[in-house]
């Protein structure tokens, strides 16, 4: 049965408030706030910038929030209105009423959300686990989006390793600042988070998730994506098996632009984060047009 993703108690949901509020000082530009109400419950969305380009929609991975995209959002918004969103079903000030039972529901839910933006289209980027729903913005919702661009989409073209996924369930369930630290440096190596993001990413393990997990993209689902594709992957990544990702899409996608960066794990963006936003934001504007 699909669940309703939400904190594990009070305790946990005002630690996590409190933590956000902190790295909510990390953000460089003005923003407002918006809660869009869509028929999956209410969405958090922060907003930034202004200007004539499409307008572009970010989507963060596990344990990140709208809040995530902090490092490099001055960047994106200097043409263009940014929205992050909080994602239903993770751990932010999004608020879940209803499942996301089915891939096509995280297609509706974009669509209600630029809805209530009141924008017609928008440009999406997604790192990580939210790469797997800007895909499924993609593929749902392709009428509504200009170009999806994938940050480390592990888990879209090809399966994760599965001694990768034994040692984030391994991982996962050390808490302490020592396992942190050992994740990083095998997840993400050569990225070191400021301690607002390490405890607010902490908090947000008190956040029961209900999102999809990501999975391989049939043939005929490569085959008939609509919207521009470009994947940014670490060519040192443990999870997201950059080469054998580039030759399936080499080979059922051959439009989609590939962008390896060598030496660079999972946190390829926080390793390289001029080199990742410029080859976005050109990528971007490039689609602009439609």
């Amino acid at each position: 049965m699909a669940r309703i993703g939400r904190f594990k108690s009070d305790e946990a949901r005002d630690a996590y408030l409190c933590t956000s509020e902190a790295m909510a000082g990390l953000w460089p530009v003005p923003a407002t706030l918006a809660d869009v109400p869509t028929p999956f419950g209410s969405t958090h969305v922060r907003r930034s910038g202004s200007g004539d380009a499409v307008p572009l929609v970010l989507l963060a991975g596990l344990l990140g929030s709208s809040l995530h995209w902090h490092q490099i959002v001055a960047w994106l918004a200097q043409d263009r209105a940014v929205y992050a969103l909080d994602t239903l079903g993770a751990a932010g000030r999004s608020v879940q009423t209803a499942p996301l039972a089915r891939d096509a529901d995280y297609g509706a839910w974009f669509a209600a959300v630029l809805d209530g933006l009141g924008l017609d289209r928008a440009h999406v980027l997604g790192e990580s686990s939210g790469a797997w729903h800007a895909t499924l913005a993609g593929l749902h919702a392709a009428d509504r989006v200009a170009s999806v661009s994938l940050i480390e989409p592990n888990g879209v073209f090809v399966k994760i390793p599965w001694r990768a996924l034994l040692k984030m369930v391994r991982f996962g369930g050390d808490t302490t600042d020592e396992g942190w630290l050992r994740m990083g440096e095998w997840l993400t190596p050569g990225v070191t988070m400021t301690d607002v993001e390490r405890a607010t990413a902490k908090a947000a393990q008190g956040y029961r998730i209900a999102g999809g997990w990501a999975r391989p993209l049939k043939d005929a689902e490569l085959e008939s994506f609509a919207p521009p594709l470009l994947a940014v992957l670490g060519g040192e990544s443990v999870v997201s098996r950059p080469l054998a990702a580039q030759r399936r899409l080499a080979e059922r996608l051959p439009t989609a632009e590939v962008e390896i960066y060598p030496g660079t794990g999972h946190g390829v963006r926080g390793q390289l984060p001029d080199l990742v936003t410029a080859r976005v934001v050109e990528f971007q504007a490039r689609h602009d047009a439609g």
